[in-house]
């Protein structure tokens, strides 16, 4: 103030408003202060005496550092807490915000001395509300930590680390402080630092004046972040000898090793800051150095550097943040220490999108498709964006497949922040490995001791860390679902149902009880599009079954119900993303119901969705993916639109097209009989399934599919023939006319055929050896020239 006063005030989040707490009437070097909850106490710690203050009072005895306990509701009296000669440091405890007023009040006190420790402040109420501290005495206290060389305080979750050494080892240590008054140490973890200050440092005791300007010499510069999921890392600077080179470790404890990143700087300056600020962004920590990089990195998948983001130039930018020290005290915040402001920080979509779009290496497109799918959110306009890009972005891609990794990271995102566990069971990338170098960025990796954790019956981010401590211990690589059981599975069950549902006696057809279950499975899921597909509804089903198995082994506590939901909700979202993925394509292509007038060509358009689709199913069996019922039908579509007859045909052959009632169907009503449309025709109709081309083959009234047909069938009823013993000769048949001898042979054979019940299409009535014969005379006087009566 004007008269060199000291004020103490308090701003409100909520008012956006400063609340005026306390004046004392003189100047003074506040080193520390705090109010607790219910705003009736209030701690400060300061500087009794500038230098030259000190220097006249040597000869006096005089403590330096005061700390006091003040009563400000209404402001009343001032306990001494401590008179020392060293700095001390004050922060309330503050308890769950669900409690109502307490009588108790609790203040942690960290002195330069290196110890902690905390007293019990016991209040009373007295007339109109007036709050005094009760026992006029000694305040009861009681020591936390002892021998400390570093230490961090949590305001969110009331927790106290600190690294003490043990036995000429540096110990990481955590007290978790309970509503009950109750604390303990409950985490010990054993880390490789090696500490050379004296000094003891403290992050988020407030504001630390000596260090901003340089007072002291720089002290370690180490902070600890924790994350919802479970995820406990130690990031900390190191120190280099060369001008241009930083260096930073981060010990993942969660995951058991420690990596350590030497970066190259692309400019070296000597008077530039070369302080690496941490920052806590949840799913990601934050290795920052303004000017010069911003480091990304996936905390919860940190095995692969492809899945983190390393930014340099302009990029590596922070706005409105300038280029000074800063810390993250909270998770997404950042205190810009020499303004004394507060910011909130959070990835951008729409940077991440640009990001994705300008970038020239796949590891950073892939670490940042997986940050706009895990961080920014999928909205619908993202997922849009997205789309967009993976389409125009198909053999750009070197080193993995987008669209496989726009299903699996999007699964992920969807399904694994509603039960924290299934992030260790259901799959983060197809990715197995990944081999490539991050420019100007070396990393190196080793493997550290697990923490100890001292907790029992523990409820949310110590169960939470536990059970990633517990999927280490275990060989969590092994905990993912991975689809090679399923391929195996559904390439041998393929052939049971074609043959269940298309054999040709009644008597030989089998539906097991397994399988019954496996299309029970699929039933349960929404149909997409109003068509049966018995392959992908078989796959479907399949997945279902074999997702439950894989989550019942692992999660048995959850339950049955539960995980019924949850799976059929994966493979739900599965199909719902490629439905998506569909439609946000023909829609940017402004593709409609046209492609099923095969009597057109298709356009640019046509065939570049034709290609995406392609694209959308070679990534599903790359992965055993089910496709929504339909998706042949549409594809095949395009295909007899946009390819030349002999590429379409090669598709067809290769399994990359494949024949579905619907579009076969619709090809053989509305195509006419033009010698170019014969040949489509027909070749479709010769390479239809058996099942497939009982249903369709008379639709096409022509010789040449007549000719087809006829073929077929002495096909199979000779074929029969040869798996059946046969001992008896055939009988001739002299009351048939003998105009034409072999014809006449041979319908002699098949009839014979046919009374042994070997008959192949017994839903066709038309077709017989009546039919046969009919067809094979007609085909000939046609090649003779004659006419057929």
């Amino acid at each position: 103030g004007n008269q060199r006063n000291t004020h103490i005030g308090l701003y409100d989040r909520q008012t956006k408003q400063n609340e005026h707490l306390y004046m004392f009437e003189r100047d003074l070097h506040i080193i520390s202060c705090s109010v607790n909850s219910e705003r009736t106490l209030l701690a400060v710690s300061f500087r009794q005496y500038t230098e030259e203050e000190r220097v006249s009072q040597l000869l006096q005895s005089v403590s330096q550092y005061l700390t006091l306990l003040i009563e400000i509701h209404p402001i009343n009296n001032v306990r001494v807490l401590k008179a020392v000669d060293s700095c001390v440091r004050v922060q309330f405890l503050y308890p769950d915000e669900g409690r109502g007023a307490s009588t108790e009040s609790r203040l942690l006190l960290a002195s330069e001395d290196k110890y902690i420790e905390q007293f019990n402040i016991h209040v009373l109420t007295e007339e109109e509300h007036k709050v005094v501290i009760r026992n006029s005495g000694q305040l009861p206290r009681a020591r936390v930590a002892d021998d400390l060389i570093w230490a961090q305080w949590d305001m969110v979750e009331q927790r106290l680390f600190y690294i003490a050494p043990k036995e000429s080892r540096n110990t990481l240590k955590c007290v978790q402080f309970y509503p009950d008054e109750n604390f303990n140490s409950i985490l010990e973890s054993h880390l490789d630092i090696s500490v050379h200050d004296t000094e003891l440092k403290l992050v988020n005791f407030g504001y630390d004046y000596c260090q901003d300007q340089d007072v002291v010499p720089k002290s370690l510069n180490l902070q600890v972040f924790t994350n919802k999921t479970g995820g406990l890392c130690v990031c900390c600077s190191l120190a280099s000898d060369t001008p241009d080179v930083v260096a930073y470790s981060i010990y993942f404890l969660h995951k058991g090793y420690n990596k350590t990143f030497t970066v190259s700087l692309e400019r070296a300056e000597t008077n530039q800051l070369k302080e690496v600020a941490f920052l806590n962004l949840d799913y990601y920590v934050a290795a920052y150095l303004p000017g010069q990089f911003l480091h990304l990195l996936n905390i919860q998948h940190p095995d692969l550097l492809c899945y983190s983001l390393f930014l340099t130039g302009t990029d590596a930018r922070i706005d409105l943040l300038p280029n000074c020290s800063i810390q993250s005290p909270l998770v997404s915040t950042v205190l810009d220490r020499s303004a004394g402001s507060l910011y909130a920080v959070s990835i951008s979509s729409s940077a991440l999108l640009w990001f994705l779009r300008s970038s020239k290496q796949d590891s950073e497109r892939l670490a940042a498709l997986h940050c706009a799918l895990l961080c920014a959110g999928s909205t619908a306009d993202l997922e849009r964006q997205v789309i967009w890009w993976i389409s125009d972005n198909l053999s750009t891609c070197r080193t993995f497949d987008p669209i496989q990794e726009f299903f699996i990271a999007s699964l992920y995102c969807r399904m694994c922040p509603e039960m924290y566990n299934l992030d260790k069971l259901l799959p983060y990338t197809s990715l197995l490995d990944w081999t490539g170098v991050i420019p100007g960025v070396t990393c190196t990796t080793d493997i550290i001791s697990l923490p100890i954790l001292e907790v029992q019956n523990s409820k949310g981010f110590w169960d939470k860390l536990n059970l990633n401590l517990e999927s280490v211990k275990y060989a969590e690589p092994h905990l993912h679902y991975h689809s090679n059981v399923l391929r195996r599975e559904w390439l041998n069950l393929s052939e049971e149902v074609n043959f269940c549902l298309f054999t040709i006696q009644k008597e030989e057809r089998r539906t097991t009880a397994y399988l019954r279950n496996i299309f029970e499975n699929a039933k349960k899921l929404p149909p997409l599009f109003q068509e049966e597909d018995s392959q992908q509804q078989l796959l479907m089903g399949l997945m279902v079954s074999q997702l439950k198995d894989h989550l019942m082994r692992h999660l048995q506590y959850v339950g049955k119900k539960k995980i019924d939901q949850i799976v059929l909700d994966y493979v739900a979202n599965l199909l719902n993303l490629i439905h998506r993925m569909l439609k946000e394509v023909w829609k940017r292509y402004q593709l409609h119901s046209c492609i099923f007038c095969f009597d057109q060509r298709g356009g640019a358009a046509e065939f570049a969705v034709f290609h995406i689709m392609s694209r959308i199913l070679e990534a599903a069996n790359g992965l055993c993916l089910p496709l929504p019922p339909g998706f042949h039908t549409l594809h095949l579509g395009l295909g007899v639109r946009c390819l030349p007859l002999h590429t379409l045909l090669h598709y067809i052959d290769n399994g990359v097209l494949q024949l579905t009632e619907t579009c076969v169907r619709k090809l053989l009503e509305d195509l006419d009989n033009t010698e170019k449309n014969e040949r489509l025709k027909l070749s479709i109709i010769t390479r239809l399934p058996e099942a497939l081309g009982q249903k369709v083959h008379q639709l096409w009234n022509h010789p040449i599919n007549a000719n087809s047909i006829a073929r077929k069938y002495v096909k199979l009823l000779l074929e029969k023939l040869g798996k059946r013993q046969h001992s008896s000769p055939v009988p001739e048949r002299h009351s048939v006319p003998v105009e034409f001898l072999p014809l006449n042979y041979l319908t002699n054979i098949l009839a014979e055929i046919e009374n042994q019940g070997l008959r192949p299409c017994e839903k066709q009535d038309r077709v017989n050896v009546r039919f046969v014969e009919e067809t094979a005379l007609r085909h000939t006087v046609m090649l003779l020239g004659l006419k057929y009566s």
